[in-house]
């Protein structure tokens, strides 16, 4: 593919680091996003619920960071606002240099260039009305220095044949593909911008397992090849572990542990964290010494009135007084990796 043209100069933040460490590709710095609660009748605001609630982690360059945690934590809020589909309440998001929060909208369309998705449903993310040739080249329509016109249809090609798909097929239509096959457009689609980062928001939860495999073994040859960052949002853990060098664990709006993946799964610190790998089957049990599994009770509670303290208290099993008095932070405690739990030290013995 030829070269990028060099976008034109446009004020903006830079933000450098300060300790003299490589600057991460993307970095959130207690991010917080809200939705006004109204009432039925006027309409009035009444509330907010605090879908995102201080947030805080990096993604270097070609790294992969792992976001994890049952339906309604806050995940998906998260990737909506770093790609500014949602609007920041307070916090940071640095992208290559650049304070996104605070960028204007002209700059903002210059920087998601660099910034692409996958979604969720392979099908409902696509226009059924437009072959798979105007899918990929609507975005080079809105960016015209990406790719020359005359260059539209080679570049189609070469894009289906590097994501499994067959070139010749560009003049379908998404419902004449299946399910895999429609996530290998939304794929190529995320490529025609050539992006440095790419937030894949459950993209392979609705897939067939076999299907999953395929195209985690793609993600992953992408990354590789062309010096991808992604950050992977998935409720299994299973996939997140094939894919992610960091895991980042999500519930109520915050992220309670971060590790690598091998400190994650081979010593999780915090109950939830603990719970979520219970529930996870494992391929040869017979390996393994057999452990009760860990049953959360209860129903997450609602954003719009969080528990006092730690957030999964109302669901913990070793749940105590400081438990409601104090919040716990995310922090490193003796030499383990970070955990928002007052017993994370004590737990960390026993899930060796």
């Amino acid at each position: 593919m030829p070269a990028d043209s060099a976008p034109a100069a446009t004020p903006s933040t830079t933000v450098q680091p300060a300790d003299g460490r490589p600057a991460p590709l993307l970095s959130v710095r207690d991010l917080q996003t809200s939705f006004p609660l109204r009432s039925a009748v006027l309409r009035r605001t009444v509330g907010q619920l605090q879908a995102v609630a201080g947030v805080s982690f990096e993604i270097p360059v070609g790294g992969t960071l792992g976001l994890v945690g049952e339906s309604g934590s806050g995940k998906s809020t998260v990737a909506r606002t770093i790609i500014g589909l949602e609007k920041a309440r307070s916090g940071s998001i640095v992208f290559d240099g650049e304070e996104l929060t605070s960028l204007p909208r002209a700059s903002m369309r210059r920087v998601r260039r660099q910034l692409q998705m996958i979604f969720q449903d392979p099908y409902a993310s696509l226009n059924p009305r437009a072959t798979v040739e105007q899918i990929i080249t609507e975005a080079w329509e809105i960016h015209p220095d990406v790719v020359p016109r005359n260059r539209f249809r080679a570049e189609v090609r070469e894009l289906l044949e590097r994501v499994g798909l067959n070139p010749d097929h560009a003049q379908r239509y998404p419902h004449q593909f299946s399910g895999g096959q429609r996530q290998r457009i939304g794929i190529a689609r995320a490529l025609a911008l050539r992006p440095k980062l790419v937030i894949c928001d459950e993209a392979v939860s609705a897939l067939d397992v076999s299907v999953q495999a395929q195209v985690l073994n793609l993600l992953a040859d992408l990354r590789r090849d062309l010096g991808l960052a992604y950050l992977f949002i998935a409720h299994d853990l299973s996939v997140v572990r094939h894919i992610s060098d960091q895991v980042a664990v999500m519930y109520l709006g915050r992220v309670v542990e971060t590790a690598t993946q091998d400190e994650l799964f081979n010593r999780p610190l915090h109950p939830y964290t603990q719970a979520l790998l219970s529930a996870v089957p494992d391929p040869k049990p017979w390996d393994k010494p057999a452990r009760e599994p860990i049953i959360i009770g209860g129903d997450v509670p609602s954003p719009a009135d969080p528990p006092s303290g730690c957030r999964f208290r109302t669901r913990c099993w070793k749940v105590e007084d400081i438990c409601a008095r104090e919040e716990p932070v995310l922090d490193t405690r003796l030499d383990l990796h970070p955990a928002a739990c007052h017993f994370a030290a004590e737990l960390a013995g026993a899930s060796r």
